[in-house]
């Protein structure tokens, strides 16, 4: 087995009692491939930029999706990632879009003409890091205060405004198009690092609210944007910011100091994941164990668990919120549960399809045992942001569980 596949399954299967076997037995199943076409709407399939496969590989759990674009390929984990794919795709057409415009030339003559002559090769050739700052100033970008407030130089002073200009240009472009700022795709950071020093340095204007993104895609699924409040902070505040306000909202909740450091400063969560995942806990405030919640996150490895975490994070906010009040967080098997004023038990699952093999069957029994030893004897409802077999959903229904596929339609999943 190799090591990729090997970190899939603990990530996504083993922490859970729905993990998947690779092979069938006798009356059960298996993850079975499919087509892009029978799990996704048609107007998503393609557009101007972007084809994705036909083929589609399931694990059983979660879809792995090939999206051929004109900015490389890309194989996102998961529905929700392909979304996320897709949506980057927008965000890089529209950026290529701008460096195509009249004033961006002018801005990089503008640059280039820069007393600091610094400019023109930051623009047209950018570093290839998150920040697109050189390393000197990676440290000025992270703190404000200690950025804005230095007599030593001033054309460092200089250099060290403008960097704070690129990152709040960035995070501001990408709260109004609704992607990540902190995003992996390196295709994306080139760009927003190229049109970020032109705005920068050469004096470009230009903003995600004004600029309408040709790349094609729509929502392959329903998602929502971040509220206001949350968005604002994504957009006004560097990571190291929104750590100090994530490290106060997990003091309030009363979240042992340690667990919360060993979250925040796991490299799996983009600052924009654990500002989710700590808002979504924090509009639990009052529920017990929520640090189990965090306890569970740090499993996470890659993309593909900080994804998954956020996702459950949000499906448990949302059955608080909108269906009965969370008493306490119960993890069983590593799945995110919890008991609930109604006296039923949610147990809150992001997967794309689930199927029914001799693992889930023995961890459906055993987590229904164990609910009912605790006292949980009025049902059990299972969250997901996908769908599953019909077999699942009647051996689900004969022990007692009510499954709840696409809650996305139902409760706020932000992208």
């Amino acid at each position: 087995m190799s090591k990729h596949r090997f970190e899939q399954i603990v990530i996504c299967l083993a922490m859970a009692m729905f993990m998947i076997s690779p092979a069938a037995a006798d009356g059960y199943e298996v993850g079975t491939n499919v087509t892009a076409s029978q799990v996704l709407p048609a107007d998503v399939l393609s557009g101007p930029h972007y084809r994705i496969g036909d083929k589609v590989v399931s694990d059983g759990f979660l879809y792995r999706y090939t999206v051929e674009s004109d900015y490389g390929t890309f194989r996102p984990i998961g529905t929700y990632a392909l979304q996320k794919i897709l949506t980057e795709i927008q965000v890089i057409t529209a950026l290529k879009d701008i460096s195509r415009t009249e004033a961006f030339a002018d801005a990089v003559l503008h640059a280039a003409k820069s007393p600091l002559r610094f400019g023109e090769s930051m623009i047209t050739d950018p570093v290839d890091t998150i920040t697109g700052i050189p390393r000197g100033l990676f440290a000025i970008f992270e703190n404000v205060a200690e950025s804005v407030t230095t007599d030593a130089n001033p054309s460092e002073d200089g250099r060290m405004k403008q960097a704070l200009m690129v990152s709040s240009w960035k995070r501001e472009y990408c709260a109004d198009m609704g992607c990540d700022v902190y995003s992996s795709n390196k295709t994306l950071q080139e760009e927003l690092n190229r049109i970020g020093w032109a705005a920068a340095i050469g004096g470009l204007t230009v903003s995600g609210a004004t600029t309408v993104a040709s790349g094609g895609a729509v929502m392959a699924f329903s998602l929502v944007r971040t509220s206001d409040q949350l968005n604002e902070a994504l957009r006004s505040e560097p990571p190291s910011r929104l750590r100090i306000e994530n490290e106060k909202k997990l003091a309030e909740l009363g979240i042992n100091d340690e667990i919360a450091q060993r979250f925040l400063d796991d490299p799996a969560f983009t600052p924009r994941q654990a500002t989710l995942i700590v808002a979504a806990l924090h509009d639990m405030k009052g529920v017990k164990g929520l640090d189990r919640f965090l306890e569970l996150s740090i499993r996470a490895q890659d993309e593909v668990g900080a994804n998954f975490y956020q996702n459950t994070a949000e499906i448990l906010r949302g059955y608080h919120t909108k269906n009965a009040r969370l008493v306490e967080l119960i993890p069983v098997l590593g799945v995110a549960s919890a008991s609930a004023t109604n006296g039923r038990v949610v147990l809150a699952v992001a997967w794309d399809n689930g199927v029914y093999d001799s693992a889930i069957a023995k961890r459906i029994d055993y987590g229904r045992a164990q609910f009912e030893k605790a006292g949980f004897k009025k049902g059990i409802d299972i969250w997901t942001t996908g769908t599953a077999s019909p077999r699942l959903k009647e051996e689900l229904a004969k022990r007692n569980f009510t499954l709840t596929e696409n809650i996305e339609r139902k409760v706020p999943i932000t992208q």
